[in-house]
C-alpha cells in the first residue's frame, strides 16, 4: 500500500511539473527556498568553505538537473565505449541506486542489483569497464584507481550535485520534456536552474528543435548535442542468444494477433513505449516505478504472448528464478546514437588537463 501511495504521489507531481498549474503554483514558494539553499551550497563549494577533492585523472560527470530518468545510463555506456575506441581506459563510479554499501564496492559479474544497483551492473555488463559504487564519489574514485591503476579517465554516472568531487567536464542530459515547467523542486522537476553552467548539453529526443534547446538553457547560437535511443531486436531473457527482430514481431502481430505487453521500470517509461510503437508494435503498456525490484511478481496472471522489457529491468529479473524461467519475457537492448564529435571534444579537453 505504501508503494502504491508513493507511486500515485510521484505520478501526480510528474504530471504537474510539465505545466504551471494550481499545484505547481502552490508549491512555488517552497521552490524559492530550495533554490536559495542549493545555490548557497554550490557557492560554498566554489568559495572553498566546503572542501572538495581532485583526483589524479580527469573526471567526467554525466548527470541531469531534471529529476528522474533522462537516459543517463545509455549515454554513459556510449561514452565509455567511445573513450575505449579512442585508446583511453575509462572507469565508472556511481552511487548505485538501492545499494546497501556504505564504502566503495566493485561491481563484478557476481554482483546483484541489491548490492550495487541496477544501472552500475548494466554498465559493467555492456562495457566491461571497471565500475565501483559508493556514497562518497571521491573516495569511490580513489578506490577504483587503486584497484585499477591503468584507468586514465573516470566517468561518474550521475553525481552532478556531488560537489565534493571536482570534475573536468560536466555533461547535462535532458529529454523531450525539456525543463518541464522550468521551476525547481517541489514546484517543478529541476534540481538546479537551467542557467547552471555545463560543458555540454545533450538532449535525448527524436527531434531537436531550437525551442527545445532554448528551454534547457542553451543560449542562442549555442550548440546542443542530440541523442536518440534505438533498439531493433528482442532477446529472450533466459537465453539472450535467442533474438527476434522487432520488425518481424510487428509482422507476426499483424498476421496473427500476437499479444504483447511492454513493461518498464525506468524514470520515463513513455520513452520505451514510444520506441516500440515506432517499430510498428501494438502494445499494452505496463509502467512500473523507477528501479522497480520485481519482487511483487507483476507478470503473474498477465495475459500476454510476449512481455518486452528494458535492459535495466532485465538485470533484476534475470536474478529472480521464477522470472528468468518465464519464456514470455524478452529484453529490448537500446543503443545511444550521438555525434562522435562529442567524444572527440571530451578527449581533447581531458588530455589538455594538468594532472593534479
Amino acid at each position: 500500500m505504501a508503494q502504491n501511495n508513493s507511486s500515485a504521489l510521484e505520478s501526480t507531481l510528474t504530471r504537474n511539473w510539465l505545466r504551471r498549474g494550481p499545484l505547481a503554483c502552490a508549491l512555488w514558494p517552497l521552490s524559492l527556498v530550495f533554490r536559495l539553499l542549493s545555490g548557497l551550497r554550490a557557492a560554498l563549494f566554489r568559495a572553498g568553505v566546503l572542501k572538495s577533492s581532485r583526483l589524479p585523472v580527469p573526471v567526467v560527470v554525466v548527470g541531469n538537473i531534471y529529476i528522474g530518468g533522462t537516459g543517463k545510463t545509455p549515454l554513459t555506456i556510449w561514452l565509455v565505449q567511445a573513450l575505449q575506441a579512442a585508446g583511453m581506459t575509462p572507469g565508472v563510479i556511481s552511487r548505485g541506486f538501492g545499494s546497501a554499501e556504505q564504502g566503495a564496492r566493485e561491481v563484478t559479474a557476481a554482483s546483484t542489483p541489491a548490492q550495487v544497483g541496477d544501472e552500475p551492473l548494466l554498465i559493467r555488463q555492456r562495457t566491461g569497464a571497471p565500475v565501483m559504487v559508493g556514497r562518497d564519489r571521491a573516495a569511490t574514485g580513489r578506490a577504483l584507481l587503486a584497484a585499477h591503476p591503468q584507468v586514465d579517465i573516470l566517468l561518474t554516472d550521475d553525481g552532478l550535485q556531488h560537489y565534493k568531487l571536482r570534475r573536468d567536464v560536466e555533461i547535462i542530459l535532458f529529454d523531450g520534456r525539456g525543463a518541464g515547467n522550468g521551476w525547481l523542486l517541489p514546484a517543478g522537476p529541476l534540481r538546479e536552474p537551467v542557467s547552471r553552467r555545463r560543458d555540454f548539453t545533450v538532449i535525448n529526443a527524436p527531434q531537436l528543435t531550437a525551442g527545445l534547446a532554448a528551454s534547457v538553457g542553451v543560449p542562442p547560437g549555442g550548440a546542443a548535442v542530440q541523442m536518440t535511443l534505438a533498439g531493433d531486436v528482442a532477446e529472450q531473457l533466459r537465453d539472450r542468444t535467442q533474438r527476434l527482430p522487432l520488425a518481424g514481431l510487428a509482422l507476426r502481430q499483424a498476421e496473427g494477433g500476437l499479444r504483447i505487453v511492454a513493461a518498464a521500470g525506468i524514470g520515463n517509461p513513455a520513452r520505451f513505449f514510444g520506441m516500440l510503437k515506432a517499430a510498428g508494435l501494438h502494445i499494452t503498456e505496463l509502467p512500473l516505478p523507477d528501479h522497480h525490484d520485481f519482487q511483487d511478481r507483476p507478470f503473474a496472471g498477465l495475459e500476454a504472448d510476449l512481455i518486452l522489457m528494458t535492459e535495466k529491468d532485465a538485470v533484476k529479473c534475470a536474478q529472480i528464478e521464477e522470472l528468468n524461467d518465464d519464456p514470455r519475457l524478452w529484453v529490448v537492448p537500446v543503443t545511444a546514437h550521438i555525434d562522435r564529435a562529442l567524444a572527440d571534444q571530451i578527449v581533447e579537453k581531458c588530455r589538455g588537463r594538468s594532472i593534479a
